[in-house]
């Protein structure tokens, strides 16, 4: 040290940085890595040591061949078979009392509403008396005709009546009848209203809207409720002009509602007509709900869903081979040096955690090929790995392993 201080002199202050210097030369000599011995197989089969370094330990695995279902994708609408709207019959009348509310269950002639029936039950009183009163009319203008028309038959009696009292007595008889024919009319119409007072359901079904309100003055005509006849619901699929005509009636669809849970049914009637602005045609399914999604089906819900068209059998990888990038799917294929090649590929069909593989020009020789099975986004065209055959390549220790060596 004191040589090194008699050389330099008045320098002294450049010492510091030496050190320094030399310090970083020991700490970049042992703080290198040592290349990772990697074996593979030659062409002779005798085994080779490869210093390059490992870029990921993978697993691999090949293509298999699986049935998948040809399916056409749809999206719509989930709308009551039919809705029937239950109106007010009367006018200007009180609403007395609502029996039922929205989502409630109701069964044919079930009451539903009844309105204040005190103006209703007088008028028809009044029409009964009425009634009355034309039958008697009628009983006496009959008695009055018949001896008319007894003294009409005697010859030698003619004279007691003249022509004209005898078709006065007559015609009396026919206007009491049609007086007493208006009355018993008269008294059906009221029945009618009363009965109107009481508002009762069209059908078995589910009460979708209430606008009844007690104490209200109902309008003829005026809606009260809103029915969802027979609780039936159906998917309204917008299916493409293009498609349309692969879906046969009866076809199975699946649907997938908003929470996620699924749904079945089939195919009731597929619609005669194309929309001339959007090309597209509907096609009505019948939903089958069962006590597992009967409170997550709702009208007015937007679903999608699928119709199973055909099946076949196809190439197919897991979901965790395909690597995206810039838009394009690859597959990281292993050679017998265990190199990687990226290869471009299309996907197909999709069914479950399996992915079609449409662009094999070979199915055979597809079927024998390795690819790696999960990690391929951190790994290159060109990069050496160390293939694993016992450990699950979806582990948590290996992905973080595989993460450390990316990086």
């Amino acid at each position: 040290m004191q040589t090194i201080k008699a050389r330099l002199g008045n320098k002294i202050w450049l010492l510091p940085i030496i050190i320094l210097a030399m310090l970083f030369f020991i700490w970049k000599h042992h703080a290198k890595p040592t290349p990772t011995l990697v074996e593979t197989a030659s062409e002779n089969g005798e085994t080779v040591h490869d210093k390059q370094n490992a870029a990921l330990t993978v697993q691999i695995i090949k293509p298999a061949i699986t049935k998948l279902d040809s399916t056409i994708e749809a999206n719509g609408n989930i709308q009551p078979w039919q809705e029937a709207i239950i109106g007010a019959e009367v006018s200007g009348l009180l609403m007395k009392e609502v029996l039922v509310n929205v989502g409630d269950v109701v069964k044919k002639g079930q009451t539903l509403a009844r309105f204040s029936s005190a103006t209703i039950e007088p008028q028809l009183a009044q029409t009964i008396a009425a009634l009355a009163e034309a039958k008697a009319n009628l009983i006496e203008a009959a008695n009055n005709a018949e001896r008319a028309r007894s003294i009409k038959d005697l010859g030698a009696l003619s004279g007691a009546l003249s022509r004209q009292q005898i078709d006065q007595y007559v015609s009396a008889e026919a206007v009491a009848k049609a007086r007493m024919e208006a009355a018993e009319a008269n008294v059906a119409v009221q029945k009618i209203k009363l009965n109107q007072t009481t508002v009762m359901a069209l059908d078995d079904g589910i009460i979708s809207s209430r606008t009844a309100t007690v104490g209200a003055v109902a309008t003829s005509g005026q809606e009260l409720f809103r029915l969802i006849r027979q609780g039936r619901l159906e998917w309204r699929a917008d299916i493409t002009s293009a498609d349309i005509s692969h879906i046969k009636p009866n076809s199975n669809a699946s649907i997938t509602l908003p929470s996620g849970d699924k749904a079945s049914g089939h195919v009731r009637v597929i619609a005669p007509a194309i929309d001339k602005q959007t090309r597209n045609g509907l096609v009505y399914v019948d939903l089958s709900s069962n006590k597992n999604n009967i409170n997550s089906i709702k009208a007015g819900m937007f679903a999608r869903g699928s119709f199973i068209v055909a099946e076949s059998k196809a190439i197919t990888l897991p979901a965790s081979t395909i690597v995206l990038r810039e838009g394009f799917a690859y597959l990281m294929q292993v050679d017998a040096n265990n190199h990687i090649k990226q290869i471009k590929v299309k996907l197909g069909r999709r069914n479950g955690d399996r992915v079609e593989i449409t662009s094999f020009k070979d199915n055979t020789k597809a079927l024998a090929q390795n690819f790696v099975a999960a990690g391929g986004t951190f790994l290159a065209d060109g990069d050496l790995v160390r293939v694993v055959a016992n450990q699950s390549i979806n582990s948590e220790p290996a992905k973080r392993q595989q993460i450390k060596q990316a990086e």
